[in-house]
């Protein structure tokens, strides 16, 4: 049972790796980041450009986002940008992905500058 929850949590159809959204940045591909974490978490870090939406706004503020881009949804360890790109899929957003592992392990794999918090 257990097991179960966790594989639900976990998504491959709907999760890209930071090396391959890394990839899509360094091929010139244009994607729009999504910041789902409070606002405290954004003064901490955050990746540039980014469009920041927390989770519980989202279901009020999804409109402000244009369906048609591709967007990479984010947030800390990837949990909550993980429900945002479920919500999003129900809007009819094609283009939308899930940042895997979130913020934390684009700054572990990626980008050591982004700093680390709990």
């Amino acid at each position: 049972m257990l097991f179960n929850m966790f594989q639900s949590q976990s998504d491959p159809a709907l999760n890209l790796s930071p090396q391959d959204v890394k990839s899509k940045l360094d091929r010139g591909e244009k994607v729009v980041f999504l910041d789902v974490r409070e606002p405290w978490e954004v003064a901490i870090n955050r990746l540039d450009g980014a469009v920041h939406i927390p989770l519980g706004e989202l279901g009020q503020r999804f409109q402000e986002l244009n369906p048609e881009n591709e967007i990479i949804a984010y947030c800390h360890m990837g949990v909550r940008s993980l429900k945002a790109t479920r919500f999003l899929k129900e809007q009819k957003f094609k283009n939308v992905m899930n940042l895997a592992g979130g913020i934390d392990a684009w700054s572990l794999q990626i980008d050591p500058k982004v700093p680390r918090y709990r």
